[in-house]
């Protein structure tokens, strides 16, 4: 039961901002205020429905005692109470703690471990996943760096993914992802297992990260292409080397300024997501690891081709429909990924 002082207050903050909203907010708060704003009121709206639910049942309760509206009342009743449990779960979910970085882009970072050529390969594959996701989702996809094998695999790509709740939906596909099929290149017809790592960063913004001028290297390349007309013949990549920390980023556009800015956008990235692991490590030390954690040494997922299985092995799901999954249907996956850190969180609220 979340209790009835809270729920005043939130209605209270929720109308004291829509009047600031109403009334303009002077210098740089009416940023702030819009983005509060925004944050609220799909709890304003969830409280509002679970205390009319609440009235409802009170009128509908003290209608029992007049005989003309008695049937009437006796019939409402049983419904309203059914939906009051169930409109306090929906408010309990909106009132969980959101990650500050849920609404953000992200940078999505696929590269392949073990298996060789065919976890290239398989890298590839889950590239092609994520944007056909992303293409259902009408999302922007847009692949910053990506260096192919002479067999059509990936040795390493970068991709910024921009759009609504881009990193809420995305967070939870960090970590090692597992393949088991017979490769391409094998004629025996022996199944393999491989393996590729996807990293899914919040993209960082300038109030997040600064970077000392001091603590970077700059160097520009001759960018590689895949031959012909695409080969570039002036040095327009450029490298950022993160000195401190060693992080090394790369981007090789047709424009020295745009690889400039991507990359240090990248970099920016990086560094923001290594102090948020850090927080979170000092914040779960004494907690078992969740599903949202990001631990990119996790086996999360294993994708067996022969038997059409796909299986979380986070939350135990199976499903039976590979090709649709590796088609870029991911949505009950993702659905059942962030149910169940909700429920994690709702057994933590109620400790």
């Amino acid at each position: 039961m979340v209790p009835e002082e809270r729920l005043e207050q939130i209605l209270q903050r929720f109308q004291y901002l829509e009047a600031a909203m109403a009334d303009g907010a002077g210098g740089g708060d009416i940023a702030a205020l819009a983005k509060e704003y925004s944050d609220l009121r799909p709890v304003a709206e969830q409280v509002t429905a679970y205390r009319k639910l609440q009235s409802d049942l009170e009128e509908a309760q003290a209608m029992l005692a007049d005989p003309d509206m008695k049937d009437l009342a006796a019939e409402e009743i049983p419904a309203l109470k059914a939906a009051i449990p169930e409109a306090e779960h929906a408010l309990q979910l909106a009132l969980l703690p959101k990650d500050a970085v849920d609404s953000r882009p992200a940078m999505l970072e696929i590269r392949p471990g073990t298996g060789g050529d065919e976890a290239a390969l398989f890298a590839g594959d889950l590239l092609r996943m994520y944007q056909r996701y992303a293409e259902g989702q009408g999302w922007k996809f847009d692949i910053i760096e990506e260096q192919a094998t002479e067999l059509g695999g990936i040795k390493e790509v970068v991709a910024h993914i921009k759009g609504e709740n881009v990193f809420a939906r995305m967070k939870y596909e960090s970590g090692v992802h597992r393949v088991q099929r017979v490769p391409a290149t094998e004629s025996g017809g022996r199944i393999h297992t491989s393996a590729a790592t996807v990293a899914v960063l919040p993209e960082a913004e300038d109030v997040d990260i600064h970077i000392d001028a001091n603590d970077i290297r700059i160097d520009t390349m001759r960018a590689s292409g895949a031959g012909g007309q695409h080969v570039n013949t002036t040095d327009s990549a450029v490298r950022i080397t993160h000195l401190p920390t060693g992080l090394i980023v790369t981007s090789s556009e047709k424009s020295q300024h745009r690889n400039r800015e991507i990359a240090m956008q990248v970099l920016k990235t990086r560094l923001y997501d290594l102090e948020r692991q850090r927080i979170d490590s000092e914040r779960s030390a004494d907690r078992a690891s969740q599903v949202g954690s990001g631990d990119r040494s996790e086996r999360i997922r294993t994708y067996n081709f022969p038997q059409g299985r796909m299986t979380d092995h986070r939350i135990n799901l199976t499903l039976y429909k590979l090709d649709q999954v590796m088609g870029g249907d991911l949505e009950e996956i993702i659905d059942a990924l962030t149910a169940d850190n909700q429920a994690r969180l709702l057994a933590e609220m109620g400790q």
